[in-house]
Formats: structure tokens, C-alpha cells, sequence
């Protein structure tokens, strides 16, 4: 029996296809999702959990997007005003565009980290969410470090300790110590995503005061 290897490759790309539209359609319901829970004034918190904002870096920086998307609709739309079928095209691209704006930065304020019964969650956006239990955790602390732009979430250290980074604006300013290397699943693909073993993980907090409060009435 033949065996056509020629379409292993093809096969290997549609999954890889398949996978990306999956997702890219995961995000777009998380946009709406996240819009509706601004809207409903339902923060993603667990019941008996405390959520804390990560936003202050990156706030104004969404803001000004959101209003620029807003001021660029008009602007195009009375440009191509004498083309109606590109008028459309250009003016449902711009809502759509606004919109994505707008569940983002909802991701951001109604995804918060929390820290409650069951241990800490770290979020960022619309897909990162890490559950970090407390027989996991051995410490939190506070120690600000700022990373090198574009560098990668998962590094290792001079002890060979896997690090995982979750940075606003190339900084981070909370660090949790787990007990033993423990594996955290990142979106998207290796090397950036997937599934990592990492002994720390380290984070941005707006009020890291409150967090280690938090942090403190469920451990030592």
C-alpha cells in the first residue's frame, strides 16, 4: 500500500487554519461578551473573590484609540460619501473597529485579577486567565521589574526556574512564588503559548497595596 505524504502537509496546515479561525472567533465573542458585562455591571469575579484592576498602564492608551476610532468613522464616511457601496464597506469596518476597541478596554476593567477562596487568578485581556490554587502558592510579594520590550512571557532564570511575566507597558510589580514548577496553559501556540512549567509568575497590579491585604487574609 502508497502512502501519500503530500498530504500530511495538508493537513498539518488546514488544522493549523482551523485552529486560528477558533480562536479569532473566541476573541470576537469575548468582545461582546465583555461589552455586555460593562453594560450588565458584571465583573468576571468569583463569588467570595476580590477583583484587582491592571489597567492604569495601558487606560489612556485605549482611550485615545477609542477616540480616535470614533472621530475616523465621519472623517471616512464623508470621503467616500459619493460611493455608496464603499461608504457601507468603510462605515460597518469602522463600527466594527470601535466596538473591538470597546470590548477590549471592557476586558480589561471586568476581568480583573482576583484573589479569593480558591487562590489567585491572573488575567490580562480577553484571553489570559491563570488559576493559581493556594496549595500551589508558597509567596506573594511585592518587587517591581522591568523587562526588556518584547520580550518573551515565559523566561528562565540563573536557577533554572521557569518565570512566567505578565506585564503592562514592559513592567511588572508583584511576584508570586509557587511551591514546586507548575504548568500554566498560555493562548496561542509554542513558543509563545501553549503549556509552560514555570515556578513564579509575576504580575501587574494597580493597587498592590489592597492585593497583598487580600492576599494576606487567605495566607500567612
Amino acid at each position: 500500500m502508497t502512502i501519500d505524504t503530500r498530504l500530511s502537509p495538508l493537513r498539518t496546515r488546514a488544522a493549523k487554519a482551523w485552529r486560528v479561525l477558533v480562536r479569532l472567533l473566541v476573541i470576537e465573542l469575548r468582545i461582546y461578551a465583555s461589552i455586555g458585562r460593562a453594560i450588565a455591571r458584571r465583573p468576571a469575579i468569583p463569588p467570595g473573590a476580590e477583583g484587582f484592576r491592571y489597567d492604569k498602564p495601558v487606560f489612556t492608551i485605549l482611550m485615545i484609540f477609542i477616540v480616535l476610532s470614533a472621530i475616523e468613522i465621519p472623517i471616512i464616511d464623508l470621503i467616500v460619501h459619493p460611493w455608496p457601496a464603499a461608504r457601507i464597506g468603510f462605515l460597518v469596518l469602522g463600527i466594527w473597529g470601535l466596538t473591538w476597541m470597546i470590548g477590549l478596554l471592557c476586558a480589561h476593567l471586568l476581568r480583573p485579577h482576583t484573589v479569593g477562596p480558591d487562590g489567585v487568578r491572573v488575567r490580562e485581556g480577553l484571553e489570559l486567565d491563570i488559576p493559581l490554587s493556594w496549595d500551589d502558592i508558597y509567596a506573594v510579594a511585592r518587587r517591581r521589574t522591568v523587562d526588556e520590550p518584547k520580550q518573551p512571557r515565559v523566561t528562565t532564570d540563573a536557577e533554572g526556574r521557569g518565570i512566567l511575566s505578565v506585564r503592562m507597558q514592559d513592567e511588572t510589580n508583584v511576584e508570586i512564588t509557587l511551591e514546586r514548577p507548575t504548568r500554566v496553559r498560555l493562548p496561542g501556540w509554542a513558543p509563545k503559548g501553549g503549556e509552560h512549567d514555570v515556578q513564579c509568575v509575576r504580575m501587574w497590579v494597580d493597587d498592590v497595596d489592597a492585593f497583598l491585604g487580600a492576599v494576606r487574609r487567605h495566607i500567612p
